[in-house]
C-alpha cells in the first residue's frame, strides 16, 4: 500500500502530519511493502482557494491513501473518485499514523468534514 501524508517539513518517518492537503509545501509517499519514503513537492502549491488539483500535487504518484489533519471539498471529491481513501490524521508522526490507520483507528474524511470557508486552517 502506498500511503500519501502532506508534511511541513521532511523528517522521515518522524515527520508531522500537516494541517491541510491543498497547503502543503511537500508530501511524503510511504510504501508499506518496502517501508520506502519517497518525497515529492507540491505541485500545485500556488492554486486559488477551493481549486486544488490533488494529482497535480502529488506528480501523479499511485497512492492508495492520504493521512490530513484538513482537506477541501474538492481535493476530496477528486482523491475519491480516483478511489484514493482519505483518512483524518492524528496531529502526530507518518510512522504513529500509519500504525493507527493499519489498527483501524483513523476515520476516513466525508465530504461533510471536509473544509470549506472559513474553516480555521492556515492556507
Amino acid at each position: 500500500m502506498k500511503i500519501c501524508m502532506p508534511v511541513l517539513e521532511n523528517k522521515g518517518l518522524e515527520s508531522m502530519a500537516y494541517n491541510h492537503f491543498g497547503s502543503a509545501p511537500i508530501f511524503l509517499i510511504y510504501n508499506t511493502e518496502n517501508n520506502e519514503v519517497k518525497v515529492i513537492e507540491n505541485g500545485d502549491a500556488e492554486h486559488e482557494h477551493g481549486k486544488c488539483q490533488p494529482l497535480k500535487a502529488i506528480g501523479n504518484e499511485d497512492i492508495d491513501a492520504v493521512l490530513v489533519g484538513g482537506i477541501g471539498r474538492g481535493a476530496l471529491t477528486k482523491l475519491n473518485s480516483k478511489n484514493i481513501k482519505v483518512y483524518k490524521a492524528e496531529n502526530d508522526t507518518l510512522v504513529k499514523n500509519v500504525e493507527l490507520l493499519n489498527n483501524n483507528k483513523l476515520n476516513l474524511y466525508i465530504i461533510d468534514d471536509s473544509c470549506s470557508g472559513h474553516h480555521g486552517h492556515i492556507h
